[in-house]
């Protein structure tokens, strides 16, 4: 029945700030027709303002899209550089490392790299 993940939406108060965040700081590529959408290889992430449609802000938590990167520990480096701050250490749960972190609205987020195989 369902076939694949169509998009993600990311509830912003502010658009042009997380299109900045996600364009400029993660460096997610844009897309060629939407202004407020990015990709993270055949997902989209859209940026949406909730209060521009009546309904109230609230930032999405506790799940964590895991975006892939080959090195959590560089990758967590480069953007703690431009300003990007972590909850806590970088953790290691014996097949992966993970990141957590927040976007400027408050949307959970985490960098993510599974280092052992699956059994």
């Amino acid at each position: 029945m369902i076939t694949k993940l169509d998009f993600i939406g990311i509830p912003s108060q502010d658009a042009e700030r997380s299109r900045a965040f996600y364009g400029e700081t993660l460096g997610l590529r844009p897309d060629e027709k939407s202004q407020y959408e990015f990709w993270v290889g055949d997902t989209c992430f859209g940026i949406w303002e909730p209060e521009k449609q009546g309904m109230p802000f609230a930032p999405q938590k506790n799940a964590h899209p895991a975006l892939h990167v080959d090195d959590v520990a560089a990758a967590r480096a480069e953007l703690e550089a431009k300003g990007v701050v972590f909850a806590g250490e970088t953790f290691d749960t014996g097949v992966c490392h993970m990141a957590l972190f927040t976007d400027p609205d408050g949307n959970d987020l985490m960098l993510h790299n599974r280092y052992a195989p699956r059994t």
